[in-house]
């Protein structure tokens, strides 16, 4: 049974948290990878990340509050999704989140990338 529960500042579905769980336990190799290189233990500029979000009916790859940012690490599968995508964007912009997508590809061959364009992001917000 799907119940809306409102913790904090994001409600989520309470069902969505078993499936989190499971997904922070079976990340694919480029959430690994920025999770490891760039989002563990504040590691980009001090700001804190979770695993796998739940926020409303859609659980993000990577979340941080104070910056109001979701990131998500697409791989193939997402080619075929792209009005899905927008349409998720849509609703979670709608909640004031941000959302910044990279492909497992960039993320595993160009992390340096990734992170400058993960800062160029921070210093837009202007929050250090």
């Amino acid at each position: 049974m799907k119940t809306l529960v409102k913790t904090g500042f994001m409600p989520y579905y309470s069902d969505l948290t078993k499936r989190a769980r499971k997904n922070r336990k079976s990340q694919t190799e480029a959430e690994a990878t920025l999770w490891n290189k760039l989002l563990r233990t504040r590691k980009l500029n001090g700001h804190k990340f979770t695993r796998q979000k739940p926020i409303h009916k859609y659980i993000l790859d990577f979340y941080c509050s104070k910056l109001s940012l979701g990131i998500e690490v697409d791989g193939n599968s997402h080619k075929d999704k792209q009005d899905y995508d927008k349409m998720r964007t849509h609703l979670l912009n709608g909640f004031g989140i941000n959302i910044i997508r990279f492909s497992n590809e960039d993320v595993i061959n160009c992390i340096d990338e990734v992170r400058e364009r993960l800062m160029d992001y921070i210093k837009r917000m202007k929050i250090q």
